[in-house]
Order: C-alpha cells, then structure tokens, then sequence
C-alpha cells in the first residue's frame, strides 16, 4: 500500500474488548510505536529487552519519534547485525553510555530539553536562531557509533517510520529505511530552542515529537500485521496542580507531548467501520509502573533513576507478556478500540 496516495482509505479494526479475550497470546507478530520523552525513553530499553527475549514473538515494523526513534533505530540496525543478541547488545551500550557520561550531549541525544524549559535556560537568543550552542557533528559522531545506518538497508531489519516535523508547514514527515541517515535522527531529536533545525535536501525540520509522538495513524496504516504496541513513556495523568515555573513547564511539556497522540488513538476509537482486517491495539504506559512519574525530569541522567526505568519496563513487559489468554492484559483495558475505517492523507 503506497502511503503517498491522497486519502487513502485504511481499514483497521481493532478487536480488544473488556470480554473478549486475544485469539493468540502473546501475539506471534508486534508493530511497535515508540513514544519519545528524553530519558523517559529508558522505560522503553526495558520493555524492548523483555520483548526481544521473547524467541516467539517477531517484530514487523516500528514506528518512533525523538527519544522514541532512537530507540527504534538502535533495536532494527541491532537486529540487522545480530538477531536479538545484537539489539539487546546495542540498547543496552547506547543506555549504559548516557548514564556514564551524563552530559549535556547525552540529553541532545534524546531530545532532552523542553522547549520551555530550555527558553529559560538559554535566553532569547537561540529564538532567533542566530546562536547553536551545540555543534551537530560530535552528535552525529555519537549516533553513528551506536547505530549502524547501512545495516538498516538489509532485508532482515525491521521496518521504520521516523518522524520529524517539517518546519515549513509544520507537517509530520516520515522517513524509511532507505532515507534514514543519522541526520534524521538528529532531526527527529531536534529541540527548537537548544540547537538550529536540522536541514536535510533542502528541508529544515525540528523534533518529531510536535507531529505524531509517536506516529500511530501511519503505523496503523502501513504495519503488515495485526497486533500493535504503544510504549508510552511520557505521563498523562498529574494529580497535582503546578505552581512553580518549572512545575508548570513540565506539566505543558506532558500535555503536548500527548496531545497529538490522543488525537490519532481517538481517531482510531471514533471512526466506524465494520471491515477487515483487524487491528488490535495493546499500550504500555510507563506511569503504570513508576510512581510519582508525572513530577519528574524527562533530562534526569541519574543513574539509579535510570536503572529504574529500564526496571520498571522490563517487569510491565513480564506482566504483558504473563496475561493468561483467558483474560484482558489491564494493558488493553486502558484504551477500548472499536472498529475503525481512517481515511488517511
């Protein structure tokens, strides 16, 4: 199915219903769609390791953005090299390394900084985009250790969708195996207000996070498979009402960095259609399982905060991946997909 194609129409039914257990579990075949969130991300470590030590469950096709994409880059061009010793391998090298270095590169890698927080860090300078404070190279460098871009060629890699935000019309871009290069990661990573838009043919484009975080809709579109998984890293529930400057950043920063999300799962809830084939729609959300995440720092590099995301995902996974086929994962009960027929651009 060509996804250029104006108006598409995709059919996606999704299944999961509160009495209706899964036909087959764990699903032989996942498409993953991997929310970024800075180190919110290392969530995601843990639950891609527990999946990849799963030997009857293949992976199809990942979707990503910011945080989100790196980890989707790091698991495909691992597997590409060495099945799923070689992406656990290279997750686990790429994480232990942020944790050791701790720098201010190390949250660049992850799309760590808010645009809010990141305006009161630096001034009004960068707004201008007059001023980088962070030459692009040494991150490019740091990418190309870890990801290996060739491998994503190969025919054993799974299948990618990056996004990036097109600066020009503020639209969601995609970028395939083919066309992902550690520029596109870099964009897809690319905080407005802490380094200058990344430029690739011709194009500039900021952090994919604005457009899609992570692209579900294009997933569901193009997957070639019937189960889905959403990682979602960062929260979407604060009891708390903020009332100091960097509360009340953070809170913004949680609300749009789910904003677009909501809209394309409610996309898939609101429109009707009885059509094949199904889809069914499973979620992992990482304030499940780490309490108080809400008022956290998605640019915290400490090491045992870290460890304990990667923790947390790991045991959210064990319990996914536990459910008897009987019942419904607590997973699938958060969202309720209906059947669904999108008309897609």
């Amino acid at each position: 199915m060509d996804a250029r194609k104006p108006a598409e129409v995709v059919t996606v039914a999704a299944t999961i219903a509160h009495d209706q257990a899964p036909k087959q579990w764990p699903p032989q075949r996942l498409s993953l769609a991997l929310q970024g969130g800075g180190t919110f991300a290392a969530f995601t470590w843990g639950v891609l390791e527990r999946l990849l030590e799963q030997p009857t469950i293949e992976i199809d096709t990942i979707s990503g953005a910011s945080a989100g994409a790196i980890n989707a880059l790091l698991l495909a061009s691992g597997f590409a090299e060495g099945g799923r010793e070689g992406a656990r391998a290279r997750l686990n090298r790429f994480w232990v390394r942020l944790m050791h270095e701790a720098s201010f590169r190390s949250l660049m890698l992850v799309g760590g900084f808010s645009p809010a927080g990141s305006s009161v860090a630096f001034g009004p300078t960068l707004r201008s985009g007059q001023f980088d404070p962070f030459d692009l190279d040494p991150l490019r460098q740091a990418l190309s250790r870890d990801i290996n871009f060739a491998a994503l060629r190969d025919a054993k890699c799974p299948r990618l969708l990056i996004a990036a935000t097109r600066i020009r019309d503020g639209q969601q871009q995609i970028f395939r195996n083919d066309a992902i290069t550690a520029d596109v990661a870099l964009a897809s990573t690319c905080p407005p207000l802490v380094h200058c838009a990344v430029e690739i043919d011709g194009e500039a484009y900021w952090d994919g996070g604005f457009g899609g975080n992570p692209p579900l809709l294009r997933l569901a579109q193009e997957t070639t498979n019937s189960d889905l998984l959403l990682v979602q890293v960062t929260p979407a529930r604060d009891n708390y009402v903020p009332i100091t400057l960097a509360g009340i950043d953070r809170r913004l920063d949680q609300i749009t960095a789910n904003a677009a999300l909501n809209a394309e799962v409610a996309a898939i809830k609101w429109a009707q259609s009885s059509a094949a084939p199904a889809l069914r729609l499973f979620r992992i959300a990482a304030e499940d399982s780490v309490d108080g995440l809400a008022q956290r720092s998605s640019t915290d590099l400490g090491r045992g905060f870290i460890r304990q995301l990667h923790r947390s995902g790991r045991e959210a996974a064990e319990r996914w991946l536990g459910q008897a086929a009987v019942t419904a994962p607590a997973e699938m009960r958060r969202a309720t997909p209906v059947t669904a027929e999108l008309a897609l651009a």
